[in-house]
């Protein structure tokens, strides 16, 4: 578990293996001055060659164009492993704007993102 506080705010990644994934858990804010734990986290399961990577984004109030740079990084570098599940109505909205939503999967839960 990591956790990075920053003027108030947290940013706190949960890791678990389940049916041969990773999945990340991820609550707070995610921006320029919190990313950096959950991209060290993506660069360092890719480095590893690890199977499946779910990353649950249920509990991510914000996020912002530096997370859309770390998620294509980690897309680039895991390819079809990764996948992102469960992201809230605003994290929806910022992969449809960015065109996200086209280049990585998104599923409504982790179990789906399991199930794929």
């Amino acid at each position: 578990m990591l956790s990075q506080p920053h003027d108030g705010r947290s940013l706190r990644i949960d890791t678990r293996q389940e049916q041969g994934a990773v999945i990340l858990t991820v609550a707070g804010l995610l921006d320029l001055d919190t990313v950096a734990p959950l991209d060290a986290t993506l660069q360092q399961l890719a480095q590893d060659g690890a199977g499946p990577v779910v990353i649950d984004l249920s509990d991510v109030s914000f996020a912002d164009s530096t997370t859309v740079n770390v998620l294509i990084q980690a897309h680039d570098a895991l390819g079809p492993a990764l996948r992102l599940a469960a992201p809230s109505a605003a994290l929806e909205r910022l992969f449809t704007l960015t065109g996200l939503d086209t280049v990585l999967p998104l599923y409504g839960s982790v179990r789906a993102a399991l199930d794929a």
